[in-house]
């Protein structure tokens, strides 16, 4: 019997094994493709993101992989064709990406730029099997029973497998969850099918020194949204126009250029949550919890932060470090978080401006609609709080404050972040030495936050300064 089986090898899964491995638990993987996808899909990762690649040692290779923005980076444009921009006066209306990066001294983990969906795959699956994880291409889920030992899972090859738990990663159709009648919440489909397509062709006589996150086009022969894929010669065209090399020349705005159609994606975008991420030994995570729409790049990073979620906590269980009620708290803590994601994107889609504008009133346009600064849906949301009741909606440093619930805070402590030093588990930080705790305790000169109890996830279980050994009792026992 397998510990734990994941349905589905995309990002989300291969996060799962990753940071199940990472806690000492070996997933087996089943993929129903024959391989890897080659088709880029999202492309911006999370400062919180970042962090948990950070800890588990893929901050720098993910890096390496990432499209190199350090320099003149344009975020979102929105112009009648790239050939007609002048991307040298849109750079005077931005900030460059390292002022804005400057800005965020809420995290000590930094990515240079987008990450095709496709080239993080690429790093996931190569340390996931670095940890000793086996991935099964070409066998998709028939169906799933369970009981009260575990579960057994039928695959279409015929193959039978039982695992303890299984993790659903198979996306926003998700067979796993259909199997388990678990209904779903929200509007659902969304708008006329679009097509993705990926096209190779070289723009650097454009582009020049300038790079760009999306370039909206809104010539009304060519409408749609170029998407950076390496910054040089792939590139994303999405648009609901019949895929043509003669339609993205003219989005381009220039007849003659080469171009060359490397692979079609038709889709269509949905927002939706599961009414419920787990039942029994079976826990929902990324699409398959959560079809969240593109815009605020906030779909993926939530599967990616519910993976993380899950994964210590199903390595504590099967330790016997901690009770099975623990896993209860999975549903508990990510399905506001999933709601939270879905309902910002939504206003996102309804007012563009929500997202991209930087100005001065950007605060003022968002306070009016009811949405929150992108930073506090990535990582400054807090676990048994409702948005109305943090410090901010805007400023993610001041939601950071070590409250119970929250992100520990991001402090400097010698060349190592406070983030870093957490290590996985169980800890304690504080300004003065605490005795008298099998756990690990980190004194920080100078710490305002008073006694933390931090989780292995990096997320503060308690605060206070009597009472922590049991409150350590009881983080782990899941009561």
């Amino acid at each position: 019997m397998h510990d734990v089986i994941i349905t589905g090898g995309g990002s989300v899964g291969l996060s799962a094994a990753v940071f199940l491995a990472h806690h000492g638990v070996r997933a087996l993987v089943v993929e129903r493709r024959p391989g890897p996808q080659i088709h880029p899909r999202a492309t911006g990762l999370g400062m919180r993101t970042a962090e948990l690649l950070r800890e588990v040692g893929l901050e720098e290779a993910v890096n390496e992989v990432a499209v190199n923005m350090t320099g003149m980076t344009l975020g979102k444009i929105t112009v009648d064709t790239l050939a007609g921009a002048d991307l040298a006066a849109l750079a005077t209306t931005v900030p460059t990406r390292a002022q804005t990066v400057a800005k965020m001294d809420y995290t000590p983990a930094r990515i240079r730029g987008t990450c095709p969906q496709n080239r993080l795959d690429a790093v996931l699956l190569d340390k996931a099997r670095d940890l000793g994880v086996t991935v099964r291409y070409g066998a998709e889920v028939v169906s799933v029973e369970q009981d009260g030992e575990g579960v057994t899972t039928q695959l279409s090859d015929g193959t039978t497998l039982r695992a303890r738990y299984l993790v659903a990663a198979d996306g926003a159709r998700s067979k796993v969850r259909s199997e388990l009648g678990i209904g779903l919440s929200g509007p659902g489909a969304l708008g006329p099918s679009m097509n993705n397509i990926l096209f190779r062709a070289d723009l650097s006589g454009l582009t020049g020194e300038y790079t760009f996150g999306l370039c909206e086009i809104t010539d009304p022969a060519a409408p749609g949204m170029i998407i950076t894929i390496d910054g040089k010669s792939e590139w994303v065209f999405h648009t609901g126009q019949e895929p043509s090399a003669e339609l993205i020349r003219t989005a381009i705005g220039d007849p003659g250029l080469e171009v060359e159609i490397l692979s079609v994606l038709a889709w269509r975008g949905r927002a939706q949550v599961a009414d419920r991420l787990s039942l029994g030994r079976v826990f929902l995570v990324g699409d398959a919890a959560h079809a969240v729409p593109p815009t605020g790049a906030f779909g993926l990073n939530t599967g990616v932060a519910d993976a993380h979620n899950l994964a210590w906590k199903l390595a504590w269980v099967l330790s016997g470090r901690a009770a099975p009620g623990l896993l209860d708290t999975y549903h508990d803590e990510r399905r506001p978080v999933a709601v939270l994601a879905m309902e910002q994107s939504l206003l996102r889609m309804r007012d563009l401006r929500l997202h991209f504008d930087g100005g001065p009133d950007a605060p003022r346009l968002r306070a009016e609609a009811g949405a929150v600064n992108a930073p506090i849906v990535h990582l400054g949301y807090r676990y048994g709080a409702t948005i109305g009741e943090l410090p901010s909606t805007e400023d993610v440093a001041l939601t950071l404050d070590g409250s119970p619930g929250s992100r520990l805070p991001h402090v400097w402590v010698g060349e190592r972040s406070t983030l870093d030093l957490v290590g996985s588990t169980f800890c304690v930080f504080a300004a003065a030495p605490v005795t008298g705790l099998d756990v690990p305790v980190h004194v920080v000169d100078g710490w305002p936050y008073g006694t933390l109890l931090v989780r292995p996830d990096g997320f503060v279980a308690w605060r206070g300064e009597e009472g922590l050994a049991e409150a350590l009792r009881r983080c782990t026992s899941g009561a």
